[in-house]
């Protein structure tokens, strides 16, 4: 006998192994099945159909021990992190599939970031920026590279406001919704003005599924340093193997994310260091703007599944997506969930 029938939706069937569903005809709402393009998350169809009507975000938010603890990271697709000047750190934080409630402390552009800001064709949204005549020009740069410029200069309230918790320049906020909502009243949607969709040229990094517990490596913990005379931004990731997952310390003080109910310590899936040349583009700026070289190839480490790979980083020109290659060459297949990236001095020593 053959038995069939016409879904109209999923079935839950109870069994003694507890409720079976079938999803022939369709997609539960709860089902976590649709691939983030930026860092390869599953999420639900619900999900995936909001970040399709909208493009990525890219937000400088500051890391000086002032601004600390900084609000909205645990919530980022990708993090990039590197020297602003003085040895104080920086991120560029990428958001796409996730939403979150507050980003602060937003702070200013810097010309090796939108390096990697024009890798999505991101919404740049900033305080300002690098203005010295010279090669770390950075809003004159914006302008050049016709980035979807986002400065809080042009927008002001309510997309961003300051608030009392810090003093300036320490206070600036904003919100994923209010800075997609500006992005598309500005034209910034997710097509462009010729009604190309941002990723019509996205080249998506390699994912893969986790691996099994026995699987994995006992990574000891990794020591990231910047400059050795400003130890407060040397970071320190320790491996949780159980959660195959990286928690995130500057020395022995867990970093927290107070915009999610209860404070949440900052963790990653991926760690990745990118080692590039540094130097002073001596332009007449006090503390001295940097530059690094964010084209080309050089030294990389891979850190995932509680092991290490001994790699390189390529990015063929500005525009071109960096890609992550293993010892061989081949591209490095990285975990599903949030990449955190590291740019630091030839020659600085990563210990693990």
């Amino acid at each position: 006998m053959v038995f069939t029938t016409v879904l109209s939706g999923p079935i839950n069937i109870n069994t003694p192994f507890g409720k079976l569903t079938d999803f022939t005809s369709g997609n539960e709402e709860g089902v976590k099945d649709k691939e983030c393009p930026t860092n390869g998350a599953l999420y639900t169809k619900s999900r995936e159909e909001k970040w399709r009507n909208r493009r990525p975000l890219g937000v400088m938010v500051e890391n000086h021990v002032d601004a600390r603890p900084t609000s909205g990271l645990s919530r980022a697709d990708i993090i990039y992190e590197a020297v602003a000047e003085g040895g104080i750190t920086r991120f560029l934080v990428i958001y796409y599939c996730q939403d979150v409630g507050d980003i602060a402390p937003i702070r200013s552009a810097r010309t090796y970031f939108l390096d990697w800001v024009l890798e999505y064709d991101a919404a740049y949204a900033h305080v300002g920026g690098a203005n010295t005549s010279g090669p770390a020009d950075a809003l004159g740069q914006i302008r050049d590279y016709a980035i979807k410029d986002m400065d809080q200069f042009g927008f002001g309230f309510p997309t961003y406001w300051r608030g009392t918790d810090k003093l300036a320049p320490h206070n600036v906020h904003s919100t994923t919704t209010k800075l997609w909502e500006a992005a598309e009243e500005r034209g910034f949607g997710v097509k462009d003005e010729e009604g190309n969709p941002w990723d019509s040229e996205f080249v998506q990094w390699k994912f893969k599924d986790e691996v099994s517990l026995e699987k994995r490596g006992d990574q000891t913990p990794i020591e990231v340093p910047y400059w050795s005379q400003s130890p407060d931004y040397t970071v320190t990731w320790q491996y949780d193997k159980a959660a195959n997952i990286y928690k995130r310390f500057h020395g022995s003080v867990s970093q927290m994310d107070p915009a999610p109910e209860p404070d949440e310590q900052l963790t990653a899936k991926n760690v990745i260091v990118q080692f590039q040349t540094e130097r002073n583009a001596n332009d007449g700026y006090p503390d001295g703007h940097l530059l690094y070289g964010t084209t080309g190839s050089g030294q990389a480490l891979i850190f995932l599944d509680g092991k290490a790979i001994e790699g390189r980083w390529l990015k063929d020109s500005r525009t071109t997506r960096t890609k992550f290659l293993d010892e061989k060459g081949k591209e490095v297949e990285l975990n599903r969930g949030q990449i955190w990236i590291h740019t630091i001095p030839v020659g600085n020593e990563v210990t693990f």
